[in-house]
């Protein structure tokens, strides 16, 4: 039994739904990808009383809470936040703390993870399951959804991310993307989303992104997500004001595009832009030309193809790669 445990969850980008269901047990689909550098970090132990110590206390003191109870478990815990995805930016912060507190928790008390069921209980993956199959492992993720019956969307693929492929993250500090009730109202304001459009970026997924990643051919990998993005952008508009929630964003990722960036858009409800360069040295060249509007900053990071890091603090230490949860 340990004394203590880390564990560490990447953020993630979501490059866009598949389908935009008005039906709320239909599927909607989601592709994403985890990053590396960019992640939620703790460390949780067994205490005298309960308390959490950094940043996102309130948080994860109610999954705390929740957990314990649901678990059965009567002990006092003590946690440490060493990091945290930054919150309501598009990369996942919320389903990462949550499920970050239930491993941790889990793993602590030497009982199994559940990765999923956990997720459901603490209201993550009702729409998008890439965040909760991050868990396990990385690369570039495909889901498609889930049915009413279902507990979290169902992963349908995984590719290797290219290891020499490089993001370019756009950060807005002043900004936030749509949340909480306001996600939910934004949703069910919006007209239905056309058919047609749902089978254009399927067969975009199916015909060019998969393909190009395998191959890898970072053009017609950037071609596809770039009209997957204008399609959803355009939906999204009225709800976020455009087809990015910061302007400031916008203007950032357009030129980084002018500069020879790929892929261009937005995570999620934003306001975290991305685009991507076929190397390093190629992302270094871009964001040393490109100009940044007021307010942004620009970030490369490489994708991720590993799972969440549980680290178990007792005599041995061992660190564990997560085992596979699907």
């Amino acid at each position: 039994m340990s004394d203590s445990v880390s564990i560490e969850l990447p953020a993630r980008l979501h490059l866009g739904f598949m389908d935009i269901p008005k039906d709320a047990g239909a599927r909607f689909g989601s592709i994403g990808l985890p990053l590396e550098g960019i992640s939620t970090k703790l460390e949780i132990s067994r205490a005298a009383e309960t308390s959490v110590h950094g940043s996102e206390g309130r948080r994860i003191l109610a999954h705390l809470t929740s957990l314990s109870a649901h678990l059965g478990l009567t002990g006092h815990h003590r946690i440490v936040v060493r990091e945290t995805i930054p919150s309501h930016a598009g990369l996942g912060s919320g389903t990462q703390i949550a499920l970050a507190v239930s491993a941790a928790l889990r793993t602590l008390h030497a009982l199994p993870l559940n990765v999923r069921d956990d997720a459901v209980f603490l209201g993550r993956g009702s729409r998008s399951g890439i965040g909760i199959a991050a868990f396990d492992e990385g690369g570039l993720i495909f889901d498609a959804g889930k049915a009413r019956e279902d507990l979290t969307p169902t992963v349908i693929s995984r590719i290797p991310f290219p290891s020499q492929w490089r993001i370019l993250l756009v950060f807005d500090d002043r900004s936030q993307g749509i949340h909480g009730e306001a996600e939910i109202k934004a949703f069910r304001a919006l007209p239905p989303f056309p058919q047609s459009s749902s089978a254009a970026i399927c067969r975009r997924v199916l015909m060019e992104v998969m393909p190009a990643v395998i191959a890898p051919h970072i053009v017609t990998f950037g071609n596809a997500v770039n009209a997957i993005q204008e399609t959803l952008g355009d939906y999204f508009a009225t709800a976020q004001g455009g087809r990015f929630t910061s302007a400031a964003v916008g203007k950032t990722i357009a030129s980084l595009a002018e500069c020879g960036a790929v892929g261009i858009g937005q995570s999620s409800w934003g306001p975290t832009g991305f685009a991507f360069a076929e190397s390093q040295s190629a992302a270094e060249r871009i964001v040393s030309v490109a100009e940044r509007a007021a307010g942004t900053t620009i970030r490369i990071v490489t994708g991720r193809n590993r799972g969440a890091k549980i680290s178990l603090a007792a005599a041995p230490q061992v660190e564990l790669e997560c085992p596979n949860q699907y």
